[in-house]
């Protein structure tokens, strides 16, 4: 005999008896946060990959016969990279608190076979791994995971970061080693963004500002002397003082002048895509330092204005989570990233502007380079891991019933 289930009184209700199906937190709805991230890393990551393969044409027929090969490879990366994103994305706080000390030194010890004979020179940094048919760049990784351990150490000091010491060690001089081993290589560029991301960690850690203050100026003397140390950065540097440049145009001016012609042809919008006349040999790195000045070359200010208004709601995103979160791990580790992503871009940007000199950092998602894009890819991953964490809003809808007895109807 079929035994009948009597509906409780919470069931009855006032209506017919409802079916509620638990779904779980799997298919609750997603945080604005995590739409905006997600979002703008997709759109950017897609937008580099056309614009790759537009700046990359030329150079692949004469190296490959085949006008999509370098076009090709970038988005083969852009498909890995994107699954790896969404599977971080799931990762939930204490896996990433758990891997991030091991993770910092595979990354430190990656970047330390650039000094073996798997390392590899190019543009007089040496800062690459030759594995044959692949080639990467370990630097790129000591960002992600130097920011992951920067958040776990600081959570894990937070009743003590009223103290200096505490605050310091051991971040200082893990951070200095981290750095140590990119410098070695001569790529200031990257130890300069490396330095913001540290930077960025405490920051957004809560730590004093007397605390605050001497890491900067550390960084700052320590970027002044390694610039003024070598003769060739000096004269990159001076030459954005140089309004024209056209007496040094064969030697150190050649990129930057080409960078913002190409940039500044472009007008409002573009010669159209795949016109770009500067990635006919004319213009260095057109694909991977300098796709921003394609981007304007190719597309107009329209171009332009389309991906930083991108690059801003990433950053909008990153930082309300910053904003909304209650954990300190999840604080630290969003704002060290968004810093690193926006700080990145904007130096990128400034570089073709003649703003900053010619630094070597690549403009994240859209500069050619499967180590930077996946490396970035990742971030976003860690980013919308953390966007998972935020607390959902309170639905005005769900009125608690003492709430709702105490109201009364205006007269």
């Amino acid at each position: 005999m079929a035994r009948t289930t009597v509906p409780t009184e919470a069931e009855r209700g006032r209506g017919p008896v409802t079916a509620r199906v638990s779904l779980g937190r799997s298919f609750t709805p997603l945080p604005l946060e995590f739409l905006l991230i997600a979002s703008a890393a997709l759109l950017l990551t897609l937008f580099g990959i056309l614009m790759v393969i537009s700046a990359t044409t030329v150079t692949s027929m004469q190296t490959a016969n085949n006008p999509y090969n370098d076009g090709g490879k970038h988005a083969i990366f852009a498909a890995v990279g994107i699954p790896l994103m969404l599977v971080v994305s799931r990762f939930p706080m204490r896996w990433l608190k758990r891997m991030a000390g091991v993770a910092l030194i595979g990354a430190v010890l990656l970047q330390l076979l650039v000094f073996t004979p798997l390392g590899m020179e190019v543009g007089g940094n040496r800062n690459w791994l030759n594995f044959g048919v692949l080639s990467v760049q370990p630097s790129e990784f000591i960002k992600l995971t130097l920011a992951i351990w920067c958040a776990f150490i600081l959570d894990r000091k937070k009743a003590l970061l009223g103290r200096w010491k505490h605050v310091l060690v051991p971040l200082g001089p893990v951070a200095v080693v981290a750095m140590g081993t990119v410098m070695a290589g001569k790529d200031l560029g990257t130890v300069m963004v490396i330095a913001l991301v540290v930077l960025g960690a405490l920051f957004f850690s809560g730590v004093k500002l007397r605390y605050f203050v001497p890491p900067v100026l550390a960084a700052v003397l320590a970027i002044a002397a390694f610039a003024i140390l070598s003769p060739n950065r000096m004269t990159r540097i001076l030459s954005v003082f140089d309004t024209s440049c056209l007496d040094r145009y064969l030697n150190e001016c050649y990129q930057p002048l080409h960078g913002i012609w190409g940039l500044a042809s472009g007008g409002l919008l573009g010669l159209g895509l795949g016109n770009s006349k500067e990635k006919y040999d004319w213009l260095p790195a057109a694909a991977d330092d300098y796709i921003f000045a394609i981007v304007g070359e190719e597309l107009g200010l329209i171009g332009c204005l389309a991906v930083l208004a991108l690059f801003l709601v990433l950053a909008f995103g990153a930082f309300r989570v910053v904003a909304r979160a209650e954990d300190l791990f999840v604080r630290v580790v969003a704002g060290a990233l968004g810093v690193w992503i926006v700080g990145q871009a904007l130096i990128n940007v400034g570089v073709v502007l003649r703003v900053f000199p010619a630094l070597g950092v690549p403009l994240p998602f859209l500069s050619s380079g499967g180590s930077s894009l996946i490396a970035v890819l990742l971030a976003c991953g860690v980013l919308l891991a953390c966007a998972r964490t935020l607390p959902a809003p309170a639905d005005p809808r769900h009125v608690p019933k003492t709430q709702a007895k105490g109201r009364r109807t205006p007269a």
